[in-house]
């Protein structure tokens, strides 16, 4: 089994202070050639103070999903949706060609999220918002496919399934089954969890190329797993999934 440990992001702001966001170039732990891994661009892990702004801003050929952990934002674009997001409701912002959106944080609770910046197969797709309401904030010690190119909840056009898993402490858990793994990338959003003689905690990955395995939590942990053909056609020249290697 060859497993590589990613470390965590670079942080730009400052968490206790209201707004700060922790953005991994997950490709940059392998080569200086791209900054992302295959299909999968950027990670940023943000928490954001209610009442807070993120004003009308443009993405391009960018597969955008928005996985929130706590808090409420309400999301507004220039396609006409107005939508709430919150531990149940997730959204997957497909750029395409031309495509802008805000988010203002509700509520009383800061708003702790991921944004995952994913690659399109293709440049200047039809732009597509595309929201999904989970019966349940978590999936407990089980697998639950969250986007995909196709059959899953939210579709990415591009060769990667997202999944998601809370493990609780002291579990095994068996990686996806073979007609799902190829590539594997489990970014560890918070807790800490072992895999072979790796100890990954809140904010690190590994890369793994063995889907027959087994994970175990050292702590309880909220883990997101990606699922990818390394060798799949990606558009390396998205807005912020692109290959940002000279600005990282």
């Amino acid at each position: 089994m060859t497993i590589t440990k990613i470390h965590a992001g670079r942080m730009r702001g400052d968490f206790r202070q209201g707004f700060g966001v922790e953005i991994l170039y997950p490709g940059l732990a392998l080569t200086s050639d791209d900054s992302g891994i295959g299909p999968i661009g950027r990670i940023d892990r943000a928490q954001v103070q209610p009442g807070h702004l993120i004003g009308m801003h443009p993405h391009k050929d960018d597969e955008i999903l928005t996985y929130i952990r706590g808090g409420e934002m309400l999301h507004r674009d220039t396609v006409g949706n107005e939508k709430r997001l919150d531990k149940t409701h997730f959204m997957m912002m497909n750029a395409g060609h031309t495509f802008q959106h805000e988010e203002l944080m509700l509520g009383e609770e800061s708003v702790r999220a991921l944004q995952i910046f994913l690659r399109p197969s293709a440049a200047d797709l039809e732009p597509i918002v595309q929201f999904h309401e989970f019966v349940e904030e978590t999936s407990i010690d089980n697998w639950r496919l969250i986007a995909g190119p196709r059959a899953a909840p939210l579709t990415v056009r591009s060769d990667v399934e997202v999944f998601d898993a809370r493990i609780s402490e002291n579990l095994q858990l068996r990686l996806p089954t073979a007609e799902f793994a190829k590539n594997m990338l489990l970014y560890v959003y918070s807790g800490r969890v072992a895999l072979g003689n790796e100890v990954i905690s809140e904010g690190e990955s590994i890369l793994t190329t063995e889907g027959d395995c087994h994970l175990t939590a050292l702590a309880e942990a909220d883990v997101v797993l990606f699922s990818f053909d390394l060798m799949a056609d990606v558009y390396r020249g998205g807005m912020f999934s692109g290959n940002q290697r000279r600005s990282a």
